[in-house]
């Protein structure tokens, strides 16, 4: 049997209660520009995406030798930890969760101010699930990017995707 594709139109991806940025960044910058990004700001619950399990293991690890509590959760997780690391998030006792697209679809917390990329995602249909985590039942949300010269071309086809261009600017310094 063929697995069941659902396919997203353009309108459903425009999600008025998302703010939409793209930072353009070195792969250097990145790890500086996330913190920055969490710390200037004060972010209270933000979501970072990373395309690989071992991206969100080495960038969880990271944050955390900052300073910055951040947990991951990805296919290499067992199952029980992620259940408590996702109630710990929901709850509020957990700022950052770092995760691979297994968060990106079903799984649902209140009050995500901010999803991050900190990798483009290679498909444009995984850019509308990672962005739906926020903004959701009324409230508004931020979805930042980070594009470099590892992933700045996946950017085209994600603007392809959503029918319109992202804004792209430089981080703040």
């Amino acid at each position: 049997r063929d697995p069941v594709h659902i396919e997203i139109e353009p309108e459903q991806v425009a999600v008025d209660t998302v703010d939409q940025v793209v930072y353009i960044v070195t792969d250097e910058e990145k790890f500086v520009a996330l913190c920055n990004l969490i710390e200037k700001r004060n972010l209270g619950r933000v979501l970072v995406f990373c395309n690989r399990r071992d991206q969100t293991r080495r960038l969880a690890d990271r944050l955390w030798e900052q300073g910055l509590e951040a947990a991951q959760m990805s296919g290499e997780v067992r199952q029980t930890t992620r259940v408590r690391t996702l109630e710990a998030f929901r709850g509020g006792q957990l700022r950052i969760l770092v995760a691979t697209d297994v968060a990106a679809r079903g799984i649902h917390v209140d009050a995500i101010s901010h999803v991050v990329n900190f990798h483009l995602p290679e498909n444009p249909e995984d850019y509308v699930h990672r962005i739906g985590r926020t903004g959701r039942a009324g409230e508004t949300g931020t979805s930042v990017s980070f594009a470099s010269e590892s992933d700045a071309f996946f950017l085209e086809p994600i603007e392809e995707f959503i029918g319109c261009k992202l804004p792209c600017t430089f981080p703040d310094a």
